[in-house]
């Protein structure tokens, strides 16, 4: 019982993906709604250039989010705190009712570790413990990617086809067995991500809705997240309230020596 408890927590934690609001204020942008010049041409380098032009480049962000959770039919409501150090780490804090903070997690791109207050027990893992819920073509960069709205930069390969949808943009191809389709926008921000691993049963699904300005970056504020793998589904739905990137962060996390493991 206590396991699958502090996995359920792990999954959540892990499929947090994206990102955005405000950092003073939350102003909403009007994103076009035609072509732009990058898209029309045919080349697929010069399309890949001009995706990558547009993803968020950034050294730290903070967001903080109200977030419904659904994992296999138990529904709650939290708050997600989240700082990312680029391509070191993710701090993710959940806290609930009054603010009582009920796990905290560090992820880097070789472990997850979680805590669980209410129970006083720790996972320690490696980071292909995800692979349970996701492809194993999913690292610390594909999360890091979700969490600010860019594309997956494994999926901006030169084998990657492009298909015209109206005025957006379908990606699709094959990674080693997964099988994706990236959604852009006419500005080339990334509206859906869809990841499959057929063999394993495991999909990922994520749309970015309605986006901002935070600090001169343009991120989504709203995220719906659905994944599902054999004997779990997930249903993440983040609704962004604060963001902030370039500041200084502090990333406290330890565990306490009455801590159980949890297996």
């Amino acid at each position: 019982m206590r396991r699958n408890i502090l996995n359920k927590i792990a999954i959540i934690l892990l499929l947090v993906t994206a990102v955005s609001c405000k950092s003073k204020k939350l102003v909403v942008v009007q994103r076009p709604t035609k072509d732009t010049v990058a898209v029309k041409t045919n080349d697929v380098a010069e399309r890949l250039a001009a995706i990558r032009s547009k993803q968020v480049t950034f050294n730290t962000f903070s967001g903080k989010a109200k977030t419904r959770l659904d994992i296999n039919g138990d529904d709650n409501d939290v708050t997600l705190n989240i700082r990312v150090n680029r391509d070191q780490k993710i701090w993710i804090s959940i806290t609930a009712i009054a603010g009582l903070e009920v796990a905290r997690a560090l992820i880097t791109p070789d472990s997850i570790q979680v805590i669980n207050r209410f129970q006083n027990l720790y996972l320690k893992k490696p980071f292909s413990y995800i692979h349970r819920y996701a492809g194993r073509q999913v690292n610390f960069k594909t999360l890091q990617s979700l969490l600010v709205g860019n594309a997956i930069g494994e999926l901006l390969n030169p084998d990657a086809k492009f298909t015209p949808e109206g005025a957006n943009t379908g990606i699709t191809g094959n990674l080693q067995g997964l099988v994706y389709k990236l959604l852009l926008g006419p500005d080339m921000k990334v509206t859906q991500t869809n990841l499959a691993n057929q063999l394993a049963g495991q999909t990922l699904q994520v749309a970015n809705r309605v986006f901002i300005q935070a600090d001169s970056r343009i991120v989504p504020s709203q995220i719906d997240i659905t994944s599902t793998a054999p004997g779990n589904r997930v249903l993440v739905n983040l609704r962004y309230t604060q963001a902030e990137f370039d500041r200084v962060l502090e990333y406290p996390f330890s565990i306490p020596k009455s801590y159980q493991p949890a297996d």
